[in-house]
């Protein structure tokens, strides 16, 4: 502490010192900094956090005045970047918890309780189950119970609500329901008892309970029933047996708020008469307490109890032991004497309590004691006179007291987790707390099971990569040993944690998947538990947890089997919630792609029939629909019957379950397309019915279904029921509704698209109406409704052509909206590009370009490949026909690349790589060459994004133009580029390294082998950015560098480089050697690299080999010259202790027997394969697949038969170990020669019962 305060004193003193010195020079120090030269940057980063972390500071006031200096937002928001913490996470995103990004539906999940275990028919045999156990009867009725309770209380709330409408209708002014008189009492009561129906439903209907009571008081039924004293918080222990004296007019317990119903009411009865609360006293637990405390009245003038809200406050008088607000003031403050006699009685009360049971086991020995019951009517004194100012509630200044310290006490500081635990989140103590504890030796064996399968459970959790594996390991293993019950009761509850991250729920569903594996058939009891965590996962956004989830039912299914399946989800199927019924449909379409459709159609028909509930045909037709979704084509077979078992759901009294079946049926055309038109004969007529009768979202179902049927049928059908259903969609083109636009959309694109329409039907019925309604500005503002606009229209353009589609919207380029111009310019782009320019006209043409120049000059959104591509596309498709217009054209980009905003900057500069090739066919060179030495002269550019499209459109001139005719010429082109390539932007490295490496490809001569040799080195940096893409173009660079200025500067450099430590440097260094060898032939590199072999250090050896392994890749068949030469090294290699060593030489013979294969170079191979053979037991999984890659390569090489005589010696060892790799060996050159394998098997002579000989005669007969 005291060295803090003298920096602050000091930093103090500084700041004095500085403000009072008016002579000396100050500037502003935390603008401009000491003269502390170690304080400066010295080199630029490799990795971006320190630019990334600069990032944030867009939000501030300042920085947002300047964004027009910046790039685009949002390709900042798409660079992935952690959250506040920069801990070297590269940029990689921090897994978020997975509640903060599902909405109110998805949370729904948390709400459903993991059922306890179900009985598990199979297992029981004939037995009857024990009681204690779920069986599907006892969840039945149960669901039953819970639909009706449901349903009971829905017609509760009607019928309030109606009674409120009836009361609001019947008088004017509303009367205030204290005023009611007592006959609506009377009225009241029979309507009340009769309307308890079931008994879940006493509570509510039970009268003199208010909805604040703790514990209803059980069999109270009717006012004519003594309420029985009720247990009030106020009470230390309830006297059984009080009864009320009072009246029905009585004051209700308790007290009521005044917007509460009163208490004893159920929810529909009428108020009860309390005009005017009656002095008769009920007799309280007030009456109690001893003399001392005055009168228990309420105090003269109080309102009715009534007026406080319940159970907070009692009106009391001065002297209680709880004092009300308004006496408190009325006593005077405590004295120091009193207040040490409270002291003194805390103390005695505290030595004088009863002891507890635990202190009387401590104290007396086990035996030869026995504890008696205390009689039932015993009720213990709790409100002695002494304890009446026992918590006096501190009056005036309370005195402090100096508080007992409690030296046992935990401050948030988490026990340390035992024996290698990983570090536990505060939320995992809930689960994981029992670890913390480290006395093992007292737990019975079920308990240690738990504790071990906890240990492994956090250790998949939250341990580290080898932690994790191991622990899944174990629990795979063992699951068997753990029993299904444990693990599950374990690993459940954490699913449905609602802290849990992305990746914590991935792991977990993993450790359920593999455990799943090996328990099977015991996993049956506890399905439905597994079922309720997992279905969520079917609805999440995020795909792969979709697919997660899928693939845990389809295996669940497989191990529980169809029966235990059915009779898990079956009640989930017509639950209340709606959650529940869609989790459950989407569940058991997996179950039925996992077993099979034609298993479950029975089941299926029996519930889309269901008289019942609708909502079990609701959810049995739904269950359909997402078979279809699921499994694809894959319905063809089963399409009939499916469609058979919803059909009737068209004509059903519910309008949910109509919409759902048409939306099925739907699903069913899409999957099916382009076949099955007759499985959907039987629903045509209804659905054509459909549409006539109904209207808003069941007509959009069913308009989608038609949608979907129509492309189904033959092309003259398909015409007559367009014209039929158009009429109704041009209809409900001004349907205000989104979704019904989008469906109308869809089904517009989908009649389009079919043969039997024509395009003069489509000019004069469809366009007029549809260009009318859909192409205004709004539109444009929902992404999903654009997406489908275009996507129609686009569809109706392929139909009746280009100049009718463009023509009507070419003219809103120039709209003031910025999104419907951007959604013009899509169309246009997708029309022009699918359709070509040859029926655009003169004027339609002079339209289009003045259209696409307003629209790219006037965009000022963050994305700006809309409008690029609209225009390359136009530009590219009218072709030679832009030459007039080039200059203009020009003119503009260059205006726009000497724009302040880097953006404007950016969209110039990527627009010239777009039409750079429109302007070669064009002649149009000098205007290009111009480009050139004003793209030349902004290489200066400091912003990166620009930078980069800067690079591409000099790119895309000098692949046009050529290295001859290039201005400003390649030799002083190149010099300026060296510099750039050290940046460390994505864009501009690959950008730049595409341009560099074209240039030492195609015009290398152009500059001196000096400067390749000071691009070599720069090259080797950007062989350590994280895009693959720039590494593979720096590799090809070094062979195009090679090539031009001879392979031993070039082959010097990269193998320097091979001493580095980073591995994905080293590799990229040998794809590269590799590379030179195969363009500068591989003579040229082979003594460099072998004689590299020498240098006695791992990286440099594994490297070389890896080069080889590359090189003999590379260079093929040119291999056999090369072979003899490398063969001494490679035994060394195969030798060598180092697994890595082996495993790279094995795959260096892979590639060099599969090169030479038939060039006759088997002595060699053969050779080279007694190398190999030893390490066929190796145990490391990266080593024995290329030992068995390399035996595959000789297989290819030497022929099977050679392979096989040395397999032969193994296959029958006394091992197991070793003839099962000896086995694999023979399996995979029985998959891979099984023909050539023949002429080696051994010839057995035949016997009495056995004939062995096979003449050819014999086979092909």
């Amino acid at each position: 502490m005291d060295v803090e305060i003298a920096k602050t004193q000091e930093e103090r003193r500084r700041m004095e010192q500085e403000l009072a010195s008016l002579t000396s020079l100050t500037y502003d120090r935390d603008l401009y900094g000491g003269t502390d030269r170690d304080a400066y940057v010295s080199s630029i980063p490799v990795t971006d956090d320190d630019e990334s972390n600069n990032l944030d500071a867009m939000d501030s006031e300042v920085a947002r005045k300047l964004a027009s200096y910046t790039a685009p937002k949002s390709l900042f928001n798409e660079i992935p970047r952690g959250g506040d913490d920069d801990d070297g996470n590269l940029g990689f995103k921090k897994p978020g918890k997975i509640i903060d990004r599902e909405d109110d539906y998805r949370r729904r999940r948390l709400q459903r309780v993991i059922s306890p275990e179900r009985h598990d028919a199979f297992a029981a045999g004939e037995k009857t189950p024990d009681p204690s156990v779920r069986t599907y009867a006892d969840v039945m009725r149960e669901q039953a119970l819970q639909r009706e309770k449901e349903e009971t209380l829905k017609l509760i709330a009607k019928k309030k609500k109606e009674e409120e409408e009836a009361a609001k209708a019947e008088g004017p002014k509303r009367r205030n329901r204290w005023d009611q008189s007592q006959d609506t009492d009377s009225v009241a009561a029979p309507a009340k008892k009769a309307k308890a129906t079931s008994d879940w439903d006493l509570p509510d209907a039970t009268p003199g309970i208010g909805r604040w009571d703790a514990t209803p008081t059980p069999g109270r039924v009717s006012d004519s029933t003594p309420s029985v004293g009720r247990r009030n918080r106020w009470d230390e222990t309830p006297t059984p047996g009080r009864v009320a004296e009072a009246d029905a007019d009585a004051t209700p317990a308790g007290g009521v708020t005044p917007g509460a119903t009163p208490a004893g009411m159920t929810w529909d009865a009428t108020p009860k008469g309390l005009a005017t609360p009656t002095p008769k006293r009920q007799r309280s637990r007030w009456d109690e307490t001893p003399a001392t405390m005055g009168s228990a009245t309420p105090m003269a003038g109080a309102t009715p109890a009534a007026a406080y809200t319940p159970g907070v406050t009692p009106v009391g008088a001065m002297d209680v032991a709880t004092p009300t607000p308004s006496a408190i003031n009325l006593r005077g403050s405590i004295t120091p004497e009193q207040y040490n006699l409270l002291r003194w009685e805390k103390d005695i009360e505290e030595r004088n309590r009863p002891l507890t049971d635990e202190e009387l086991d401590a104290m007396f020995p086990q035996e030869g004691y026995k504890i008696l019951e205390p009689p039932a009517s015993y009720v213990p004194i709790r409100t002695p006179a002494r304890k009446l100012l026992a918590t006096p509630t501190p009056l005036g200044t309370p005195l402090y007291q100096i508080p007992e310290e409690n030296r046992g006490q935990q401050f948030d500081v988490p026990k340390e987790a035992p024996g290698g635990l990983p570090f536990m989140k505060p939320e995992d103590y809930q689960y994981f707390g029992a670890l913390l504890n480290e006395e093992e030796e007292e737990l019975t064996p079920e308990e240690q099971k738990e504790r071990k399968i906890m240990k492994l459970l956090l250790k998949v959790k939250n341990g580290t990569p080898p932690q994790r594996k191991t622990a899944l390991r174990q629990l795979t293993d063992k699951a068997r040993e753990f029993g299904a019950g444990p693990l599950f009761n374990r690993i459940l509850p954490l699913l449905m944690q609602p802290t849990l991250e992305d990746q914590e729920r991935h792991l977990l569903v993993k450790v359920i998947d593999r455990v799943l594996y090996k328990l099977d058939e015991l996993v049956r009891p506890y399905v439905h538990k597994i079922l309720v965590v997992i279905e969520p996962l079917l609805i999440d956004e995020d795909y792969y947890a979709r697919v997660e989830g899928r693939e845990i039912i389809s295996n669940l299914s497989k191990a529980a089997g169809l029966a235990t399946m059915i009779a898990a989800m079956r009640p989930d199927i017509d639950n209340i919630d709606e959650y529940v019924r869609n989790t459950t449909a989407r569940a058991f379409s997996v179950v039925a792609s996992a077993l099979g459709i034609p298993a479950l159609l029975p089941f299926l028909k029996a519930v889309c029939q269901s008289k019942k509930s609708w909502q079990a045909r609701h959810t049995g037709i739904k269950i359909v629909q997402q078979i279809a979704i699921l499994i694809g084509c894959a319905v063809l077979p089963h399409l009939r019957s499916l469609v058979e078992i919803i059909e009737h759901g068209l004509n059903d009294e519910n309008q949910k379950v109509r919409t759902i079946t048409a939306l099925s049926l739907a699903a069913l055309a899409e999957a099916a397309a382009p076949y099955g038109i007759e499985s959907f004969d039987s629903v045509l007529k209804p659905l054509w019915k459909g549409i006539r009768s109904h209207r808003g979202k069941v007509l959009a179902a069913f308009l989608k279904a038609i949608g979907f049927i129509i492309p189904l049928m033959d092309a003259i059908y398909a015409s007559y029921y367009t014209k039929e259903v158009m009429f109704i969609l041009i209809r409900e083109f001004q349907s205000p509704d989104e979704e019904m636009k989008k469906i109308v959309l869809k089904v517009v694109k989908q009649c389009v698209s079919t043969e039997g329409v024509e395009a003069d039907y489509i000019r004069s019925d469809i366009l007029p109406e549809f260009f009318r309604n859909f192409w205004v500005r709004r539109m444009a503002l929902d992404r999903r409704n654009y997406k489908q606009l275009v996507e129609t229209t686009v569809e109706i353009a392929n139909k009746v052509g280009v100049a009718d589609i463009v023509g009507r919207i070419v003219e809103d380029l120039k709209d003031e909206s910025e999104p419907y111009r951007r959604m013009v310019m899509e169309t246009i782009e997708k029309v022009v590009a699918n359709l070509g320019a040859s029926d655009i006209d003169a004027r339609l043409e002079e339209l289009l370009i003045d259209g696409i120049l307003y629209a790219f000059q006037e965009q000022t959104s963050d994305d700006a490949n809309v409008m690029l591509n609209g225009f390359g596309a136009v530009v590219n498709s009218l072709g030679q026909r832009v030459k007039p217009y080039l200059p203009q054209i020009c003119g503009t980009i260059k205006w726009r690349l000497n724009n302040k905003s880097a953006k404007v900057r950016q969209q110039a500069a990527d627009l010239i790589s777009r039409i750079a090739v429109v302007m070669k066919q064009c002649q149009e060179e000098q205007l290009m060459g111009h480009l050139g030495v004003v793209l030349y002269e902004y290489l200066g550019e400091e912003y990166p994004e620009v930078l980069g499209s800067i690079l591409g459109a000099l790119k895309a001139i000098v692949n046009v133009i050529g290295m001859t005719k290039m201005t400003p010429p390649i030799k002083d082109l190149l010099p300026r580029l060296t510099p750039i390539l050290k940046n460390r932007h994505e864009k501009v490295q690959e950008n730049c390294i595409d341009l560099v490496g074209r240039i030492a490809d195609r015009g290398a001569e152009f500059v001196p082998a000096r400067e390749w040799m000071r691009i070599c080195f720069e090259l080797l940096e950007m062989l350590k950015a994280h895009k693959k893409g720039i590494r593979r173009a720096t590799v090809n660079t070094f062979g195009y560098i090679a090539k031009a200025i001879g392979p031993q500067d070039v082959l010097a450099t990269l193998l320097n480089n091979l001493k580095v430590q980073e591995r994905q440097n080293r590799v990229c260094t040998t794809v590269a050697i590799a590379i030179v060898a195969e363009t500068c032939s591989p003579f040229t590199v082979l003594p460099a690299l072998m004689n590299e072999y020498r240098v006695p250090e791992l990286n440099v050896q594994n490297g070389v080999l890896k080069s080889l392994s590359f090189l003999f890749e590379y260079i093929g068949e040119m291999g056999k010259d090369y072979i003899y030469a490398v063969t001494p090294l490679l035994e060394d290699a195969l030798m060598d202790r180092d697994l890595v060593h082996r495993q790279t030489a094995a795959s260096a013979v892979k590639h060099m027997a599969l090169g030479v294969a038939g060039l006759g170079c088997e002595d060699a191979l053969i050779h080279l394969l007694n190398y190999v053979w030893p390490n066929i037991f190796e145990t490391s999984p990266h080593v024995i697949n290329a030992v068995m890659e390399a035996v595959e390569g000789m297989r290819v090489a030497l022929g099977a038969a050679i392979v096989l005589n040395y397999c032969l010696q193994g296959l029958f060892h006394p091992a197991r170990k070793v003839r099962e790799v000896y086995w694999k060996i023979y399996n995979s050159l029985y998959i891979g020669s099984q023909d050539a394998l023949v002429a080696a098997y051994a010839t057995l002579e035949d016997e009495q019962n056995n004939i062995y000989s096979r003449p050819e005669l014999v086979m092909f007969i």
